[in-house]
């Protein structure tokens, strides 16, 4: 079961990873329609690309933007969740092995004390957003079955994990319930919110190319809108 799940079960979640982001990508960029939009992407590439640039760094960067500044705890939990929930798979040593092994890619790694402190981190973080998503209500308002679908799934590789790593109960069970559920992660990447891995630097950048180029970017006099 362990060769079958680290190999053809690997390949093809990878796959579907890979072929569904890039088929929304496209999508979502054929969607954009400049006569709707009123926003002239093409006909002003520097600005857009400038908007597009700031746009996106503004939300990587922890407080820099009034929105992260605005809830300084949240944006410690939104942070330390998503860099957990992405370092860990990325560079835990484990998984660097199993690349090498099937891709034959050679990956860095980090050590075992720096990946059980992000995990801790994350699944902390994890309850701490899923406790604002019931107390607040103008968040809780806005969180459905689907919200919480995602948060579990993303979760459940961390818990499994950390149940692998320190030998609780049967061993075997835990490790293919990691692997299982680290698949599906990867496998719904195209059809879930978890979509916005790779969503949000689209729309991202189409907010910032809006402003960039029009609202308040550019100063010109040109426009017919």
């Amino acid at each position: 079961m362990y060769e079958l799940l680290t190999g053809p079960a690997l390949w093809l979640a990878f796959s579907v990873a890979v072929i569904g982001l890039v088929v929304r990508t496209v999508f979502y960029i054929q969607g954009l329609n400049w006569r709707l939009d009123r926003v002239a992407y093409t006909a002003h590439p520097a600005a857009a690309a400038k908007g597009a640039v700031r746009s996106i760094l503004a939300f990587l960067i922890p407080f820099a933007n009034h929105s992260w500044r605005a809830k300084p705890g949240f944006t410690v939990m939104f942070f330390t969740f998503h860099i957990g929930l992405l370092g860990v798979p990325l560079f835990l040593e484990g998984h660097a092995v199993i690349l090498m092994e099937r891709f034959g890619i050679a990956w860095p790694t980090m050590s075992m004390a720096t990946a059980d402190f992000l995990t801790i981190a994350t699944l902390v973080a994890a309850l701490g957003i899923a406790v604002r998503r019931m107390l607040l209500p103008e968040v809780r308002i806005v969180t459905d079955a689907r919200d919480w679908f995602v948060l579990v799934v993303s979760i459940a590789p961390f818990i499994t994990g950390l149940m692998v790593v320190q030998g609780v109960g049967d061993y075997d069970f835990w490790l293919l319930a990691h692997i299982i559920s680290g698949l599906a992660w990867i496998a719904l990447l195209p059809f879930t919110k978890l979509f916005h891995v790779v969503g949000f630097f689209w729309s991202r950048a189409q907010l910032g190319m809006d402003f960039g180029i029009k609202r308040g970017g550019m100063k010109y006099k040109s426009f017919d809108w």
